[in-house]
């Protein structure tokens, strides 16, 4: 890999690690959101709720996130990219209902969401970077 990409790929990586310290943050400040959503969401007919969707995204991408941190790389590297890929935050329906369809509320859990979706990206990016190269 040349210098400039070398540089690119460390940037990318600093700000994976930069969002996953916020990401970790925003989790907490969303706990009052989420006893409001239990309360006042019912399930739907998805095989998981809306909150077990948010749960096994922020599983997920922090996993992977974790392991760019710790190591600079991620364990199955070509099944991690295809899981990345894969991975349409605002195509998985209960999140799209609640995100389009609270009109005004919850804007913590959202943004929380959109956080999600941009480290996806961040690291899809990352690891792109070594295919290209």
């Amino acid at each position: 890999m040349s210098e400039a990409v070398l540089n690119e790929r460390e940037a990318t990586k600093t700000h994976i690690v930069h969002l996953l310290d916020e990401i970790k943050i925003a989790y907490q400040n969303i706990q009052r959101e989420r006893k409001e959503i239990v309360a006042n969401f019912r399930p739907s007919n998805e095989e998981f709720s809306l909150l077990e969707e948010i749960e096994l995204l922020t599983v997920t991408l922090r996993g992977y996130a974790n392991q760019i941190q710790a190591q600079g790389w991620i364990i199955n590297e070509t099944q991690a990219m295809e899981q990345l890929r894969e991975i349409r935050v605002f195509r998985i329906p209960v999140i799209v209902q609640f995100y389009f369809g609270s009109n005004g509320k919850y804007e913590q859990i959202k943004g929380y969401i959109r956080m999600l979706d941009y480290l996806r990206l961040l690291m899809l990016e990352y690891l792109q970077y070594e295919q290209v190269n």
